[in-house]
């Protein structure tokens, strides 16, 4: 039989983890021997080898100081195994391991020992990425990154390292794969040091990504503000449906709602590289809708359109936009997300516009730094929209949330009937729309504060996202009940996506550093309350959670400060003269004592008058007077409570006080009945 020709030599893709053992040679023989025994039982005992030898899709390669491991259908199962590697590891701090990633062609062959071995750029490329870093790293290719970087929980874990110079001139782009928990941040002594040259990192940014600014409203009758609001934020929903494309949230692009003059920067800020412009005139029943889409990095116009219609058309001008842009973008689209799109939510006109005042008050109440009036009023619209079309799934939506949002925080009584009002129109709204992603955002709390059932739980929030999956809210949500359930890393994930749809919410900001302060990563929580509060200023409860967190790191004057401006900013400027003067003559215990005493005395008032206070609030004042017994008796009425706020007592470090004592577990225990189901 002739020799095989290159064209019969079959190569596969694998998806290769290069591993060593970092200064191997220097070991003593049996130190070597050990070390690598070691590796070989961490690296069988992870989840992802054990599945593909089971599979048999696993090839594996061993070398004098480590090995690769070659995995045949999966490209996330290397940086999965090299992630449960090194958490592993950490339980071995004399075992100093790096590890390199990267897909590539790989083939079987037989080497001159007539062993069974490896071959194929695949693996080369795996050993030189491998080769840039140290101890603890893990080194992404920029292909492996970029495939990842398609998943919202891979992103935050993502950070570039720019390009690099490896062996015989080849040039690769370079990623650090780490958290907190995992990996090694340091940027590796082969770069810092200049050994290879290396080029300026820049985060990508995906060519089917768009934001949609605000409308202008060139309305004679200005008091439509209302409708080119909506009508902006009805395309954006629209879009945001299209799992193909990455659609910026409104509250971010709400900054930009004057006229912008740099479209190149403000797509910069946003981390999108297409903005869509429009303007909206209404009179009577006629619109005019201007709209143009354009390519940020060179500011070309890449479709503009005029519609002159009747106000009953409206939807369908919105669902033309919708499709032009995706065609414009070479978005794919499923048949789920082309009806989607091209939906009319009602024929009633005025049902319509009364929805789209119940959004512009309940939006307007969500971007507030405190609760403002406009929190009833949306309930008030979408109600009177039902009562015109009895069929308008969204108007329903629009309840759920409201009655979710108010009934989960503590703005209304934890009563059934508020907790049903929630339920049964997400339910309604789904009945009607069974594409409606928003409405199982609210049916995932109704599952978890009131049901208590975890599992059901995340079904909604999964079943939500994939119907809507450039949803920030419902990411930002999931992210936080994961953090209930101790699935840090794939809640950090979950609220970084909800930041990219949003990165210019404060609120979602401010979630941000509530989670890492839950975590107590109080570093990060410090760093994140202080960005949200550049973003507004105003926020009280940005402010006193800040200072929180400086409690926690023993900053005792910062606390103080902080407290006092949210107490200033809520109104209670004679709280916060309290609070400043006790610190000044007896110092930080005494001050907290007295601000205590002052809310638990304002908490009685408002529940003599019949006023809802939530019961964790008389647990927190009590337990800062040192009153543990009367903590104690109202931390068993707050877990009876089924709303968030009683959900958030298992990670509240405010509460750690008490958590030494052993009533505290056991009343906590009822808050979990059900455990996560992954």
């Amino acid at each position: 039989m002739s020799p095989a020709s290159p064209t019969d030599v079959k190569f596969e893709i694998g998806h290769v983890l290069f591993i060593d053992v970092v200064g191997y040679s220097k070991l003593l023989i049996h130190e070597q021997s050990e070390q690598l025994q070691k590796l070989r039982e961490i690296a069988r005992a992870t989840e992802q080898f054990r599945a593909a030898q089971a599979e048999g899709k696993l090839l594996r390669l061993p070398t004098g100081d480590g090995g690769a491991l070659v995995f045949r259908d999966n490209p996330e199962a290397p940086v999965a195994c090299a992630m449960a590697i090194s958490k592993s590891l950490k339980n071995y701090p004399g075992l100093r391991v790096r590890m390199g990633i990267h897909s590539g062609p790989v083939r079987e062959v037989t080497d001159l020992n007539e062993q069974a071995n490896i071959a194929g750029a695949g693996i080369n490329m795996a050993q030189r990425v491998m080769d840039c870093g140290d101890a603890g790293h893990i080194l992404l290719s920029k292909r492996v990154a970029d495939d990842l970087e398609q998943y919202g929980r891979w992103r935050p874990l993502l950070h570039d390292l720019g390009t690099c110079q490896v062996k015989h001139g080849v040039t690769l782009g370079l990623v650090n794969l780490y958290s907190d928990e995992i990996g090694n941040p340091e940027v590796p002594e082969k770069i810092k040091g200049g050994e290879t040259p290396r080029e300026k990192p820049s985060a990508p940014i995906l060519r089917k990504s768009i934001a949609v600014l605000p409308f202008e409203n060139l309305s004679e009758d200005k008091t439509n503000a209302y409708f080119a609001d909506g009508i902006q934020e009805e395309i954006l929903t629209r879009l945001s449906r299209i799992g193909d494309l990455k659609v910026i949230s409104r509250t971010s692009t709400l900054r930009f709602k004057n006229a912008p003059d740099n479209i190149s920067e403000i797509a910069k800020q946003l981390g999108v590289a297409n903005i869509l412009e429009g303007s909206v005139q209404k009179a009577a029943d006629q619109v005019r809708v201007n709209v143009q889409l354009i390519d940020a990095e060179n500011d070309s116009h890449l479709w503009a359109e005029r519609y002159d219609r009747k106000l009953t058309d409206i939807f369908a001008v919105e669902s033309d936009i919708a499709s032009n842009i995706a065609e414009a973008l070479q978005a794919r689209l499923t048949g789920t997300e082309r009806r989607a799109i091209s939906s009319q939510p009602t024929t009633n006109t005025e049902a319509h516009q009364l929805y789209l005042r119940g959004r512009f008050h309940w939006n307007k109440w969500l971007g507030a730094s405190m609760p403002a009036p406009e929190f009833d009023k949306s309930r008030q619209y979408y109600e009177q929209a039902i009562e015109l079309d009895p069929n308008y799934a969204l108007a329903y939506a629009g309840l759920a949330d409201f009655y979710g949002f108010a009934f989960g925080f503590g703005l209304l009584p934890p009563e059934e009937k508020w907790a049903k009002a929630q339920e049964d129109n997400a339910k309604k709204a789904l009945e009607l729309d069974p594409t409606l992603g928003e409405a199982y955002n609210s049916l995932a709390s109704d599952k978890l504060y009131v049901h208590r059932d975890w599992p059901a739980a995340e079904r909604n929030f999964r079943r939500g996202l994939e119907l809507s999956p450039n949803f920030a809210e419902m990411y930002a949500h999931y992210g936080f009940c994961l953090v209930l359930f101790g699935r840090n890393e794939e809640a950090l994930a979950e609220m970084q996506r909800a930041l990219d749809l949003d990165p210019l919410s404060p609120r979602f900001g401010f979630s941000s550093a509530r989670l890492f302060f839950c975590m107590r990563q109080y570093d990060a929580a410090l760093d994140q309350f202080r960005k949200t509060l550049e973003l507004d200023p105003g926020s009280a409860f940005a402010h006193e959670f800040l200072g929180n967190a400086y409690e926690k790191k023993q900053m005792q004057k910062e606390a103080i400060a902080e407290w006092s401006k949210a107490l200033h900013l809520s109104g209670v400027d004679e709280d916060a003269s309290l609070l400043e003067r006790t610190y000044a003559k007896s110092g930080f215990d005494a001050a907290v004592h007295a601000l205590a005493r002052k809310r638990l005395e304002w908490f009685k008032e408002k529940t003599a008058r019949g006023e809802y206070v939530p019961a964790v609030e008389y647990v927190t004042a009590y337990m800062r007077l040192d009153d543990n017994e009367q903590a104690f008796a109202w931390l068993a009425r707050a877990v009876e409570e089924r709303n968030r706020l009683a959900f958030e007592i298992k990670i509240n470090p405010v509460l750690d006080p008490l958590r030494s004592d052993p009533r505290f577990e056991k009343i906590v225990a009822s808050l979990a009945p059900n455990a996560a189901d992954k």
